[in-house]
């Protein structure tokens, strides 16, 4: 039940040098509500996260907690006093090279009040306690690190849990979930909801703002744009005000293919699964989409060179492509963007212009000598085209939004000619605007390349791609071109219909 405002900030204020980033935001939360807040990618919402869980420090404007001044200086600050944020950068929610036992205890085991002395049977003893309230079926012995991008965000969620929060902001916490993870997650928020916890819930996902929120608000520019609580919400205007402009969703026109770029035969990603056979054309833009496990990414690494093929055979231009490693991948033309982007894609402390041209220095360099003005010249470019919003080229990415790290990444791809162009959930983290910009460049730069997308929202591929194959298993199981798609066919092969590999 929606009781009063636990938690409140009023006027907050937050600039770095002379960039104001949040320019006087006020914002209630109630205890037993979930809030949505939305907000395109560098509106100030991370900012704003940020300061009220205690990583920054504010700049202006108050906050208070239960009627009481509220001023962390230090995340730890900020969860003892009941605040807690699962951020979404998921290496900031648990310690790789840990266990799964001691990350979901390791605040008990860090702060005060802590035991003296080690006791591992106890830690697991605890852990499986945290573990059993959220329904997490995880080896608690497991190295985080070994864990997949799913498995380790639900461990940063328990482990938050597990503080019995008073205020709990979760930052596009299912980004990597399958639908059976999340629909665990919305039990467990709909059961904090019960309890009287207030919820600040950071979500682009239609389907998530649609099952949770009781309130809607709206953040552009550093202030807040919008508040939508009137039964039924106006989510259209919810997302009109994040803007400040209407969006209109365009009718793709599918594209047909006369010439093959690359032909998969037989190929088998996992022992026991059914061979995949596919064809990728010319200017063709493609689209793979099933439920998280399913081998999406195994087969993204498998075109890579990151994995070897357990059968089959891959023709490139008419002949053989059976890359060993990454490096020979790139060689052949053929690029990745990767899913995990903090592990596997942006190097954080690196500027823009470095990170964009890292793949491609040996291309950039004459007699070992880097050329500078064309390394400036391509990231200029390319910050101009996908619409990167930054200061200049030498912004270090770390101080990008998690949007605009996400476009640096596809620019960093595109900035040069690919036979084959692949990507891993490239709109994780994105905001509707965001997406549809780096969908627009891919459709329109596609000819000469074929283009792989994989993933797991349906409307990321409807709204980009010319074919639609749907993966089950470590397999194809369904293919459709993209106009007038049958959805309710295509929904039950995502759900793990008949199989009929016909790519």
């Amino acid at each position: 039940m929606v009781g009063s405002a636990v938690f409140r900030v009023e006027g907050l204020r937050k600039s770095f040098g002379q960039n104001e980033v949040l320019g006087g935001v006020s914002l209630e939360l109630h205890a037993g509500e979930v809030t949505v807040l939305m907000g395109a990618n560098g509106a100030g919402k991370s900012t704003l996260v940020k300061i009220i869980s205690g990583v920054y420090e504010r700049g202006g404007g108050t906050m208070s907690l239960a009627g009481q001044d509220f001023a962390p200086n230090t995340p730890a600050e900020a969860i003892r006093a009941g605040v807690v944020t699962v951020h979404q950068n998921i290496n900031d929610g648990v310690v790789a090279d840990l266990d799964v036992a001691t990350n979901l205890t390791l605040d008990r085991l860090s702060g005060s009040g802590a035991p003296f002395l080690f006791n591992p049977a106890r830690v697991r003893r605890e852990a499986k306690a945290v573990a059993d309230r959220m329904g997490l079926a995880i080896d608690l012995k497991a190295r985080v690190s070994d864990l997949s991008l799913a498995d380790r965000q639900m461990v940063a969620i328990a482990r938050a849990l597990a503080h019995q929060p008073k205020v709990l902001i979760l930052d596009e916490p299912t980004s990597s979930l399958s639908s059976a993870e999340a629909d665990r997650l919305f039990a467990l928020v709909d059961r904090l909801r019960e309890q009287g916890v207030a919820i600040l819930y950071i979500s682009h996902r239609m389907s998530d703002i649609r099952r949770l929120a009781d309130r809607i608000v709206s953040m552009r520019d550093g202030v807040i744009s919008g508040v939508f609580d009137k039964k039924p919400l106006d989510y259209e205007g919810a997302v009109n005000a994040m803007l400040g402009r209407k969006i209109h969703l365009d009718q793709i026109v599918a594209r047909d293919s006369a010439k093959a770029i690359l032909t998969i035969d037989g190929l088998r990603i996992a022992p026991g699964a059914r061979p995949i056979s596919l064809t990728l054309g010319d200017g063709e833009v493609v689209a793979i989409t099933g439920l998280v496990g399913v081998g999406k990414t195994a087969l993204a690494e498998t075109l890579f060179g990151v994995r070897r093929p357990l059968a089959g055979t891959m023709t490139m231009n008419g002949k053989p492509y059976a890359p060993g490693s990454a490096g020979e991948a790139i060689a052949a033309g053929v690029f990745l963007v990767a899913k995990d982007r903090a592990t596997s894609g942006i190097v954080g402390g690196f500027n823009i212009e470095r990170n964009v041209s890292l793949p491609f220095l040996r291309r950039m360099s004459n007699l070992g000598v880097l050329k500078r003005r064309l390394e400036r010249a391509t990231a200029r470019r390319q910050i101009e085209e996908l619409g990167i919003v930054c200061r200049s080229e030498k912004d270090e990415l770390a101080s990008l939004s998690g949007g605009n790290q996400q476009k640096v990444m596809v620019a960093r791809w595109m900035a040069q000619d690919a036979t084959l162009f692949i990507l891993d959930e490239p709109f994780q983290g994105v905001d509707i605007s965001a997406r549809r910009d780096i969908a627009a460049k891919l459709r329109a730069s596609a000819n000469g390349r074929a283009t792989l997308l994989f993933v797991t929202e349906l409307d990321e591929a409807l709204e980009t791609a010319d074919r639609i194959l749907v993966m089950s298993e470590q397999t194809i199981v369904g293919a459709h071109r993209n106009a007038e798609v049958d959805l309710d066919r295509l929904l039950a092969e995502v759900a793990g219909g008949p199989l009929h590999n016909a790519a």
